[in-house]
């Protein structure tokens, strides 16, 4: 099997990408093939680099994939017009509140999206300082990837649905049912979306979740002959049930 990397949640923190991505090149060079976990943006201070760096690489050339998280489809939400708000989320919770931090991510287009502001002037002043390819890339990520026993998406599938038939809703937010289970899924799931302190392998599942967004060390990890590593400063460590 040719290497495959994955690269957990990155909320916006362009220096770990850049070390992550050093890691990768290192280990499988320029060539290497990449999968993106999702939640590009959200949280950390440089969400618009962040996808700038992704977007260059991908017209560039690079074999990267991208896939879809939720915070990302909350940024492509609050674009729209009329603007849309995920209803998978709390009441009391929107896409500009800090702790989802959609703040932070206008933040880093020069926009100020204090709470004194209201919501339709914030995307008015967003919609003039974001790239129209921002929103395009936003626009365009995959929902998974699926390479041999491996299945990449964003946070992961409902036990015992058909892979075909996993909706956009759970492949973006779910977790407890997910996590729950025990039994092995049609393939390998490797997912982020809910933080962890150190990257897990549940044997039915792997989470590269490391909690970048809170300020936290970006996981990456090759996937080879039907073996897990994670890249570190000092090469690959196994990654074991």
């Amino acid at each position: 099997m040719t290497p495959i990397y994955a690269i957990g949640d990155i909320h916006g923190q362009k220096a770990e990408l850049d070390r992550v991505l050093s890691l990768i090149e290192a280990d499988g060079g320029r060539d290497a093939d990449v999968v993106f976990l999702g939640d590009y943006t959200d949280r950390g201070p440089d969400s618009r680099a962040v996808l700038d760096t992704l977007i260059e690489g991908r017209d560039a050339g690079r074999n990267w994939t991208f896939l879809k998280g939720n915070h990302d489809r909350m940024f492509e939400w609050f674009m729209a017009d009329p603007i849309r708000h995920d209803p998978y989320m709390m009441v009391e919770l929107y896409w500009l509140h800090d702790r989802l931090g959609g703040n932070t991510t206008l933040a880093s287009y020069g926009v100020d999206a204090s709470g004194m502001r209201r919501e339709k002037d914030v995307q008015a002043d967003a919609r003039a300082a974001v790239p129209q390819s921002h929103l395009d890339f936003l626009r365009d990520l995959h929902l998974n990837h699926i390479v041999g026993n491996l299945m990449f998406v964003h946070a992961g599938i409902r036990p015992g649905v058909a892979l075909e038939l996993q909706t956009e809703e759970d492949m973006l937010w779910i977790r407890q049912e997910f996590h729950h289970c025990t039994d092995p899924h049609p393939k390998l799931i490797v997912h982020g979306h809910t933080p962890v302190d150190a990257a897990t392998h549940c044997g039915n599942r792997i989470n590269l979740d490391t909690g970048a967004g809170y300020g936290r060390p970006l996981t990456a990890a090759v996937f080879e002959d039907d073996t897990v590593w994670l890249l570190t400063d000092t090469g690959r460590l196994p990654l074991t049930p």
